[in-house]
């Protein structure tokens, strides 16, 4: 159950990984996520124009692109995720019925709160990638299904 549950969840975890690095240390988009969550738009928009400029920017845009695409597992990766959310829920219930529950609220929020942040970002910055292309690659489809007479939906 545990290996398959790993098995199921290594494209998320490697995809993420790699898109958390693009996304920080190559195209340089903290900042500006740190501008929408000050509410600072000029700034953000000034950043978000300057992206271009980023060394080598279209290889990281794309490569950030193609692999957020294909992170998420399959169905057939996700089955065996169910009984282990089970099994975890049932070990933290355990414990809030222990009386574990203020020592895990000290403990234990403040890091689940900073990955699940971390998580958050990681998949607004892939859907904010695939918002950037989804007019784009609609309108090559549409340009190449008019000029070969083949559509493929």
């Amino acid at each position: 159950m545990v290996r398959d549950s790993l098995i199921g969840v290594a494209p998320l975890v490697a995809g993420g990984l790699f898109v958390a690095y693009a996304s920080i240390y190559q195209l340089h988009l903290l900042p500006l996520w740190q501008f929408i969550q000050n509410g600072q738009t000029e700034l953000f928009f000034m950043g978000l124009n300057a992206l271009p400029t980023v060394n080598d920017f279209p290889l990281w845009f794309y490569l950030t692109f193609a692999v957020s695409s294909t992170m998420l597992p399959s169905a057939s990766d996700r089955h065996a995720w169910t009984p282990l959310a089970v099994w975890v829920v049932g070990i933290l219930a355990l414990a809030l019925f222990a009386g574990a529950g203020p020592w895990m609220l000290a403990y234990v929020t403040p890091p689940l709160n900073n990955f699940l942040q971390s998580v958050a970002l990681l998949f607004g910055l892939s859907a904010g990638v695939h918002a950037l292309l989804i007019l784009p690659t609609f309108l090559v489809h549409k340009f190449l299904a008019r000029l070969l007479k083949v559509d493929i939906a």
